[in-house]
């Protein structure tokens, strides 16, 4: 009788430590991450856990309670057997666009539930766009564009959105190397992209606006984004331009200012000097979407290129994005 008596104390017990146990789940913070993006990362979605981590985590966290590079955090407990945010388990997705790393993805939550994006990297096919340097490495700007691009898609997507991804290539998944290979397999969408400029944007326009109107969401926006080239000694900042619409205009304003306080978090005292004007390109006066076109960078810049060829920085940027876009939609609902 006596050890039965333990035995039961003893199954007690681990009932009780259990949770304790779950509550050790530790994982590192992605470069650009803050905590709602890291938490969303392991399906944990909503301000009760962004509270719960912040209490655990207190003395780890910097400034404004900002996530330190090279810091490993506690998880605060997954909540049953459901993504928080969600209304089950986490759905599970799969694109082969993304490469075989990446092609498998979870819908984190449902934020951008009734949102549509048509994103496009600039050039392609038979057009590299601009070409930087760093020793014998050359850098072709569609090539970098283009995993931008695709990592933002997969964030989009986990958060519920319905994407189309304009510019393809089916090789070339997301890339987490410094020097990406250049090719000229991109498409769009399955056609063949023509070398003439005028031509080249008018078919990715057509197959925007061509999607659009059997796309039934409400909110729809179309995403263009390039790497600019300049004399080697000018850095830049990432700029946004827009078609001069009040939407437009709005959208392009919520992602600058995601950014600004991105490097305020970041690297502090740096500044950000990235604009927002209104500007004549083919594109935005093409589409029909509200439309936003990005200027990661200076390719020719030493500077400016660390925040493309480094896998991380790509994905702080495509975070950013996806940040902005979700704070744009909530305030469009």
């Amino acid at each position: 009788m006596q050890s039965n008596k333990y035995i039961i104390i003893l199954i007690c017990l681990l009932f009780l430590l259990t949770p304790a146990l779950k509550a050790q789940e530790k994982a590192y913070p992605q470069k650009g991450e803050g905590i709602e993006l890291f938490l969303k990362r392991f399906n944990r979605t909503g301000q009760s856990y962004q509270k719960e981590f912040i209490r655990i985590n207190k003395k780890k966290l910097g400034k404004d309670n900002a996530l330190i590079a090279g810091v490993k955090y506690t998880l605060p407990p997954l909540r049953g057997q459901k993504a928080a945010g969600t209304s089950g388990k986490a759905r599970k997705g799969y694109e082969p666009l993304f490469g075989k790393k990446y092609a498998n993805y979870s819908q984190v939550s449902s934020e951008l539930k009734g949102t549509c994006f048509y994103l496009v990297s600039g050039h392609g096919g038979p057009d590299p766009g601009a070409i930087g340097k760093i020793g014998n490495h050359e850098l072709h700007e569609d090539e970098y564009a283009y995993d931008i691009i695709l990592r933002v898609a997969r964030n989009l997507m986990q958060r519920g959105a319905k994407v189309h991804i304009i510019i393809q290539d089916k090789k070339d998944g997301i890339r987490d190397g410094m020097y990406l290979n250049n090719t000229k397999r991109e498409t769009c969408m399955g056609s063949k992209i023509p070398l003439n400029q005028v031509s080249r944007l008018k078919q990715r326009c057509d197959k925007i606006n061509a999607l659009m109107k059997q796309d039934k969401e409400t909110y729809k926006r179309a995403l263009f984004i390039h790497v600019d080239s300049r004399a080697r000694g000018k850095q830049m900042d990432v700029f946004f331009y827009h078609a001069g619409s009040k939407q437009g205009k709005k959208l392009a304003n919520t992602v600058k200012q995601t950014f600004k306080s991105k490097y305020a978090h970041h690297q502090p005292g740096r500044g950000f000097t990235g604009t927002v004007s209104k500007r004549n390109l083919y594109v935005l006066r093409n589409a029909q979407p509200v439309s936003l076109f990005i200027e990661i960078g200076n390719i020719q810049n030493k500077y400016d290129q660390q925040r493309i060829i480094l896998s991380n920085n790509r994905q702080a940027l495509a975070n950013w994005i996806s940040e902005a876009f979700v704070k744009d939609y909530k305030q469009y609902k």
